[in-house]
Order: structure tokens, then C-alpha cells, then sequence
């Protein structure tokens, strides 16, 4: 039986995109919903442009999240993957999705997580630390930002001459190679 996906980004979407189409080939589960917490989100274009059903939720939606869950369980969702969602998932859609809800991060946790801490806020975060290696974290979710249980890390070197945008093309390329698959391997084999 297909398993479906649903994907929550508030960005550009390139990962969302990314694990579309991973899925699009795959008979094991699809993407099958990406929700949104930004109008203007351009996650919105790109899903719509690959034929996946997309919604935006305002703020209020997201704080109580009565909605959002029926949606959901509407769209018979099986896994939840954050994919650059930049709000907090409510406790009763984490409970509901208890290790079925998974998310990623741009740099080595517990080392530069927690509220506040995405994109080249993480990578400016790295460097100006001195740090020689960062890399992603696929973590389950939980009631706190980046403090769910690790699944997998991947590494990559930080460079001396390194740019806050040369370190997260190093990092994007981990994200698109790891996420898929860490995805499909925890639908095929689940706790």
C-alpha cells in the first residue's frame, strides 16, 4: 500500500521539490500534500507546478492546529516531513504523527539548533565559530525546535575561505542526496 507524504515548507521549496519528484518515481509513497505557513511561499508554485495539492494556513491555523490536522487526515497522510518549516508544529499534530513526523538541519545538532537557527543563519553561526566540519541532521520532531531524536548526520568540511553561500551549496547538496532516502527508508521500514 502507497504511503502518503506530506510535506510543510515555508520557503522557496527546493527541497519540497526535491522530494517530489524522488517520490514521483517510486511506488512505495508519494507526496500527496505541502501546507505552507507563508502566502507568498514559493514551495506554492513549485508544488503546483508538479501536480501536488498545496494549501496556506495562516498563523492562527498553525497555533491551534485543529485544521491543519483535519486536512491531514483528509489527504489519509502517513508521514510528515518538514522541509524548511519555520514555525512550530502544534502538540497535538506531533502526538498525532508521534515518529511519523521528521525534519531536517542545516549543521551537526545539537551544535547550532534551536529557535531562530535556519539557513545562513546556521552557516554564518559555523564559520564565525571556527568550526571545521558542519553538515545536515534528520531528526523526528518533537515539542522543541531541533531537539528530536537524531536519525542521521552527514558531514562536510568547512572550508577557511568559506562563504556562508559557499557552505550551504556543500550542505544543499548533502540535503538533496540524504533526505529522499532517509525518507523512503523510514516508510519502508517503520519503527
Amino acid at each position: 500500500m502507497r504511503k502518503n507524504i506530506a510535506v510543510l515548507a515555508s520557503g522557496s521549496g527546493t527541497n519540497a521539490e526535491n522530494i517530489i519528484r524522488f517520490f514521483q518515481e517510486k511506488s512505495s509513497a508519494c507526496v500527496a500534500l505541502v501546507l505552507t505557513n507563508r502566502q507568498n511561499a514559493f514551495v506554492l508554485e513549485r508544488a503546483r507546478g508538479l501536480g501536488v495539492p498545496c494549501l496556506y494556513f495562516p498563523k492562527s491555523d498553525w497555533e491551534s492546529g485543529e485544521t491543519i490536522l483535519s486536512v491531514l487526515r483528509e489527504h489519509k497522510i502517513d508521514f510528515v516531513v518538514l522541509a524548511g518549516f519555520l514555525a512550530r508544529v502544534p502538540d497535538h499534530i506531533l502526538h498525532a504523527y508521534s515518529n511519523k513526523m521528521i525534519n531536517i538541519h542545516p549543521s551537526l545538532l545539537p551544535k547550532f539548533g534551536g529557535k531562530g537557527m535556519y539557513g545562513d543563519r546556521v552557516h554564518e553561526a559555523v564559520i564565525a565559530a571556527g568550526e571545521k566540519e558542519s553538515g545536515i541532521t534528520i531528526h523526528y520532531t518533537n515539542e522543541h525546535y531541533d531537539e528530536g531524536a537524531i536519525i542521521c548526520q552527514v558531514k562536510c568540511p568547512v572550508l577557511p575561505e568559506d562563504t556562508p553561500e559557499a557552505l550551504a551549496q556543500r550542505i544543499h547538496v548533502l540535503e538533496y542526496e540524504t533526505y529522499p532516502k532517509v525518507i523512503e527508508k523510514l516508510i519502508e521500514s517503520p519503527i
